[in-house]
């Protein structure tokens, strides 16, 4: 398949595009992230898995259009994205806040006919457990000390005035779509669901996890590792194994 879809060819990027792969895997960022911080992702996972990474609006090459604070919308316009790219089997994997929106999509992608083969949710709570704590009204100078404490970002950025300035509002239009989405019950997923979190999150408890089995008909499991909410970082090659086994029995 050719990268010549024009409408929602701004949310989709394919760093190691991998034409003869049987299968794809569909990446969601993680609150302010990016579609490059699953570069090595698919730098790994290439040529037997063509994996597309998802580019929100607000950030990097896509700076200059609005942010979206909405999850609802984010999760209408990404799957219309994908759509084309669901010829073939496919997963979904999705950090923190992109945990929900790949939740999001994968309930669009089944309700259109195209079911997922597998959903990996990673550092999130289940969909009806979402909490909203605020941090979406936090001043910058607490967002920035909250982003800190998660380990998120490197310590560089926070010395660069100009950098926080740009990347902020990203941030903050991701929270507020993170605080502020409202589950609507529905159809469980056909597909497994794969959860996967550091023990110790301090956004997220371990038990919470447990919750997402509630949204597939099909079988759940949970690994948990070691380190904060950011562990997926610090276990890169131990995740990317979880995540290919999965792949492979598709």
């Amino acid at each position: 398949m050719s990268d010549s879809y024009d409408d929602g060819a701004a949310w989709v990027r394919r760093f190691h595009p991998s034409d003869g792969a049987p299968r794809r895997l569909f990446c969601f960022p993680h609150a302010g992230g990016s579609a490059s911080f699953f570069f090595p992702t698919s730098r790994s996972l290439a040529p037997g898995t063509d994996v597309l990474a998802v580019q929100y609006p607000g950030r990097q090459d896509r700076r200059n259009e609005p942010n979206i604070p909405d999850m609802a919308q984010m999760a209408d316009r990404a799957a219309a994205a994908l759509l084309p790219w669901t010829d073939l089997p496919y997963a979904l994997f999705g950090h923190s806040m992109g945990a929900t929106l790949a939740y999001e999509v994968a309930r669009r992608l089944q309700s259109a006919g195209r079911p997922a083969r597998a959903l990996y949710v990673s550092g999130r709570r289940a969909p009806h457990r979402v909490l909203d704590d605020g941090l979406h009204q936090l001043s910058d100078a607490e967002m920035v000390a909250d982003i800190s404490a998660l380990d998120g970002t490197g310590s560089q950025v926070f010395g660069d005035a100009e950098l926080m300035d740009m990347i902020l509002p990203a941030i903050r239009s991701d929270y507020q779509a993170a605080e502020t989405y409202c589950y609507e019950p529905g159809p469980a997923l056909d597909c497994p669901i794969h959860a996967l979190t550091g023990f110790s999150d301090p956004r997220v408890p371990v038990r919470e996890l447990h919750h997402w089995s509630e949204h597939t008909k099909d079988s759940f499991d949970l690994r948990v590792f070691s380190g904060g909410h950011f562990y997926l970082v610090e276990h890169h090659e131990s995740v990317l194994e979880c995540i290919a086994e999965g792949l492979r029995a598709i």
